[in-house]
């Protein structure tokens, strides 16, 4: 929660309680009073009047009696979150006399209208989860952080005037209403709007044209249609930063989005093109998510996104693209693809992202034949590729020497050479696992350059025993779910780091691994021998300090 005081650590002062604190509550401090979870009925007496942190929370308190509060003039927090305190039991002029208080909590209680009067002094107000369908005028006015997110507030709820005189408030949280369209006359003070999980499907013109302060606006999960929004809705919001439009019902991005924003979230949506002109002006656009649309081969034309000069990240998870975009903005760092129809790489596909450091082709079409023997040329920046779930049959050519993380799961590799790995020398994490290799299909120095692998997943795979010449540095082998049925003792002659060795759902026996096998490995912590057809004997050096596990099927 944005500007909250936090409720003081009642552990930190070693002074005897005073003298006046209510039964079973504590009071560690002079000016703290804590009746936490009593399961309490009834407002407790004999607080000290020098109190100035109440907490109630986790009760049954049903009402607040004007008298006990208004003795307790000098409060700066109050804490009655979790209780079953309804409008009924909460007088209008509960909070008056508090003229101290500056940080209150009622959340999850049965209030069914906010309080009316509330001091001048109070600057954070916690209404969330109760049953709130109604804001008074002047409620808000002294405020600077309200949440009113979890109750059944409509637009009825919320009169022209209800935000008359908040000109202090920057973050109001109306998420998870019943709000069918964005209230107008909201405070133009606001820094942060949260409005998503509503029933939004317009934001009336002008609605947001004050509100020059915005910097955060959240409108996911609404209804918001193409028709709901004009080029004017966002384009008086000078400072805007941050917008989220996701898991809503648009076909296209929104006209008239504010030069300003870094983050804009547009996923989950029913956008089928995107039209350059407007995203044109948005050149300090650092991060674009547009997972989850309907855009197909033409939906983003080449060059439609060449001019976020600043852009970082773009997300196109799950779309039905059939290639890499053309002509992408060369500063891009990250490019997430996964899930669409990209049947090729192209000698130049990629050449216009030379910076790229993350690459996601995960769970396309992409065939051995149809990725160029280029294709990562001009990655040099690259560090991550993610190549799972596709039809390759072979390791590609060309990768980038650069790479820390290669990921090729879930594919049809049946053999593995050494020219593909050559010069990997930066190499900490490679990923083989839910293909078909078998130890014959690995050729003979596969592994020689690798020389920075600490991490390497071959499971699920047709391996009969550990394959040979394996990494020097390697500290994590996946061999679970092959067809091994025998460790010999030369088995990890070559990696003398492993910590961690995973030989689950194998055919080993209970002598199938020789004793030893683990003799040097000094910093071995975890065998996982665990669903084999017998329970399998494994002995550790005795330097080990972890006990393996060993069980049977």
């Amino acid at each position: 929660m944005e500007d909250d005081a936090s409720f003081p650590h009642l552990g930190e002062s070693s002074q005897p309680p005073p003298r006046a604190c209510p039964p079973r509550c504590s009071c560690p401090r002079p000016d703290t009073v804590d009746c936490d979870g009593l399961d309490l009925r009834v407002f407790p007496d004999n607080i000290t009047r020098a109190a100035q942190h109440l907490s109630l929370q986790n009760n049954q308190l049903q009402e607040l009696p004007y008298n006990e509060l208004s003795r307790l003039s000098g409060l700066r927090t109050l804490n009655l979150h979790n209780n079953l305190i309804s409008s009924e039991g909460l007088p209008d002029e509960a909070f008056e006399s508090l003229t101290q208080l500056q940080h209150i909590y009622v959340a999850h209680n049965k209030l069914s209208v906010a309080p009316q009067f509330l001091p001048r002094s109070l600057r954070v107000a916690d209404l969330a989860a109760n049953e709130v369908t109604e804001i008074f005028p002047l409620t808000l006015a002294p405020l600077r952080s309200v949440y009113l997110h979890n109750n059944q507030l409509s637009n009825a709820g919320l009169p022209p005037d209800a935000f008359r005189g908040s000109e202090a408030v920057a973050t109001l949280s109306l998420s998870s209403n019943q709000l069918s369209y964005v209230p107008p006359s909201l405070p133009p003070s606001l820094e942060r709007l949260h409005l998503q999980n509503n029933l939004i499907s317009k934001v009336p013109r002008g609605a947001l044209s004050r509100q020059t302060h915005l910097r955060e606006l959240y409108l996911q999960h609404n209804q918001l249609t193409d028709s709901g929004l004009d080029a004017t809705t966002f384009s008086k919001l000078h400072r805007l930063e941050y917008l989220d439009l996701s898991h809503n019902q648009l076909a296209a991005v929104p006209a008239g989005l504010p030069r300003t924003l870094a983050v804009l979230h547009l996923g989950r949506n029913r956008i089928r093109w995107v039209e350059a002109a407007r995203l044109g002006g948005l050149r300090g656009l650092r991060y674009l998510l547009l997972q989850h649309n309907q855009l197909g081969a033409t939906g983003l034309p080449a060059g439609a996104l060449r001019p976020l000069r600043g852009l970082h990240t773009l997300h196109l998870y799950g779309n039905r693209l059939d290639r890499v975009p053309q002509a992408l903005p060369r500063r891009l760092r990250a490019l997430v693809l996964p899930h669409n129809r990209v049947a090729a790489l192209g000698a130049r596909d990629l050449a216009s992202t030379p910076r790229l450091a993350e690459l996601n082709l995960a769970y396309n079409c992409l065939a051995s034949a149809r990725v160029h023997l280029r294709a990562f040329r001009r990655l040099r920046a690259l560090r991550s590729l993610d190549l799972a779930g596709n039809q390759l049959t072979q390791l590609p050519s060309g990768l980038p020497a650069g790479l820390h993380t290669l990921r090729l799961q879930r594919n049809q590799l049946r053999t593995l050479e050494p020219e593909p790995l050559a010069g990997l020398h930066q190499l900490q994490e490679l990923s083989l696992a839910h293909n078909r290799l078998r130890v014959g299909g690995i050729g003979p120095g596969t592994w020689h350059e690798l020389q920075a692998l600490q991490v390497l997943d071959l499971s699920h795979n047709e391996l009969s025993f550990v394959p040979p010449d394996l990494p020097e540095a390697l500290e994590e082998l996946h061999l679970q779910g092959n067809r091994i049925g025998h460790v010999g003792p030369e088995a990890f002659l070559s990696t003398p780091r492993l910590r961690a060795l995973f030989l689950r759902a194998n055919r080993l026996h209970m002598t199938s691994i020789a004793p030893e096998a683990f003799l040097g490995l000094l910093h071995l912590r975890v065998v996982d021998t665990t669903g084999n057809p017998e329970p399998v004997l494994v002995r550790l050096p005795p330097t080990a300090p972890r006990q393996p596990r060993a069980a049977g099927p």
